[in-house]
């Protein structure tokens, strides 16, 4: 008998989702966080009057967090950071091979 562990993300004595991994219960359970928080801000503009939108215009939008903060200019799109990143970690790598060169042809010099 194989014995497994679940993590279960519960709200309000309802069970809304079960995971086989804690790091993907904790994000979940924080993305909902998210959802909650907004649509408290979404309810609070008055702009949406079903309460049953207002919810699913929260969780959609924490669900889409990353493109969002993108748009609200918080954060850079990540296709350019990943660019940013891997060029910085290349020319790091350049200038080592480079000082390890030096080094190497010091070491025959001598």
């Amino acid at each position: 008998m194989a014995v497994i562990t679940k993590y279960v993300v519960e709200r309000s004595g309802v069970e809304k989702m079960t995971f086989t991994s804690k790091a993907e219960a904790d994000a979940y359970d924080k993305m909902l966080d998210t959802a909650d928080a907004l649509q408290v801000l979404l309810s609070a503009s008055n702009q949406l009057t079903d309460e049953a939108q207002a919810e699913a215009l929260a969780l959609y939008l924490a669900q889409q967090k990353e493109p969002l903060l993108v748009a609200l200019g918080v954060k850079k799109a990540a296709k350019a950071g990943k660019q940013d990143s891997e060029e910085q970690t290349t020319a790091k790598q350049d200038d080592t091979s480079s000082k390890g060169l030096k080094a190497v042809a010091a070491g025959h010099a001598a």
